[in-house]
């Protein structure tokens, strides 16, 4: 009976032992991930491409207007300010008064313009008598020629003055000594340095207004010694503004200085913009990043076709609508729109620019 039970518990430890060693079956229900034509409508594909590797450069720098663009309004004549008719960033049109301004010497003009014309008048009239005698008989050539020469330094005299009024302002004086100072050209007043009750004196050569149509502008960046090597002219730009920040201006640098500013120690660059929208207003704080291309080239992609997940970087090759293939990347630098690639990818190879995170999903969802 003993020797029973025992051959029984043998028996079933085989079993329980035979149980624990066999595994149940997984049956795989996993199916092919396959892009639908709406699908393939949707999404856009490029290819890895071999790029010259670019650096860039952050700037600092200030909107200005255009110095070639911009007309200078001076005084005509010494004199006080009687009324200064626009302010600053006012905009004006061509012949509008910026200031009315009271002179002596234009008073004194009108004085000598009087009696210029007096003296023409006197002169003419003994010429005009001179001849005549001579005609007669009564008078000589010599009392003649006196008389024509008198005339003709009246005339002279006149002229003279004329001009000079003309200078002063011509039709915009009048005899009280009154000039006025008008707009060139339409555009904003982009300087000002008059305002009602100040001095114009003799020896002041300085303008006193600066007027800009603002349609283009200039930004004035500047770079420190460090950083000269890495600014050329034509280098491509991006300026960003504080007033806009969601808004970039691209364009290039127009100009290179050779020469450090005394005062801070930088080389100053100059960037045209296009201000058609009158957005950028001089003295504006902008931030520039220059972009160079540097002696290297490494393979490239648009940031568009990046997945980050989990701090990994990812990719989705393309082979067909059926072979589709995640691959994680490597990524060496990003710059704008491009991202630079050490490994992962090989050149050529096909990759989902546009919609690549939703296929990354469906093929995640289908592992």
């Amino acid at each position: 009976m003993k020797k029973i039970n025992l051959i029984f518990i043998a028996i079933i430890s085989l079993l329980i032992i035979s149980c624990k060693e066999k595994k149940p079956e997984v049956k795989s229900d996993s199916k092919t991930f396959c892009l639908s034509d709406t699908a393939m409508k949707m999404i856009e594909i490029d290819s890895v491409k071999m790029c010259d590797i670019e650096d860039e450069i952050k700037l600092s720098g200030e909107v200005s207007f255009d110095d070639n663009k911009v007309f200078k309004v001076f005084p005509r004549s010494s004199g006080q300010v009687i009324e200064c008719k626009v302010s600053l960033g006012d905009k004006v049109s061509e012949g509008q008064v910026l200031a009315v301004v009271r002179s002596a010497d234009v008073a004194g003009s009108y004085a000598d313009i009087n009696a210029a014309n007096a003296d023409v008048a006197i002169t003419k009239r003994e010429f005009e008598n001179q001849e005549s005698l001579f005609k007669s008989g009564i008078a000589s050539e010599r009392e003649l020629t006196a008389a024509k020469q008198n005339y003709e330094k009246a005339k002279a005299v006149k002229h003279k003055i004329e001009i000079t009024l003309n200078i002063n302002g011509g039709n915009k004086t009048n005899s009280s000594g009154t000039y006025y100072l008008t707009a060139p050209s339409n555009g904003y007043i982009v300087e000002k340095k008059i305002n009602a009750g100040n001095f114009i004196r003799n020896d002041m050569n300085d303008y006193l207004f600066s007027i800009s149509n603002l349609k283009d502008v200039w930004v004035i960046a500047n770079v420190y010694e460090a950083d000269i090597s890495k600014v050329k002219k034509g280098f491509k730009v991006v300026v960003t503004t504080l007033a806009y920040p969601d808004k970039k201006f691209k364009s290039s640098i127009e100009n290179v200085s050779e020469v450090l500013d005394p005062t801070n120690k930088v080389l100053k660059v100059r960037i045209r913009l296009d201000n058609s929208e009158m957005l950028l207003k001089p003295e504006m704080f902008t931030t520039v990043i220059v972009t160079n291309v540097i002696n290297k080239r490494s393979l490239c992609v648009p940031k568009n076709s990046i997945i980050e997940e989990g701090g990994k970087s990812y990719i989705i090759v393309y082979n067909s609508k059926c072979n589709l293939v995640v691959k994680e990347v490597n990524i060496q630098q990003q710059l704008n729109d491009k991202v630079y690639i050490n490994s992962g990818v090989l050149a050529d190879e096909k990759i989902i620019t546009k919609g690549a995170l939703l296929v990354y999903d469906e093929l995640t969802d289908n592992l």
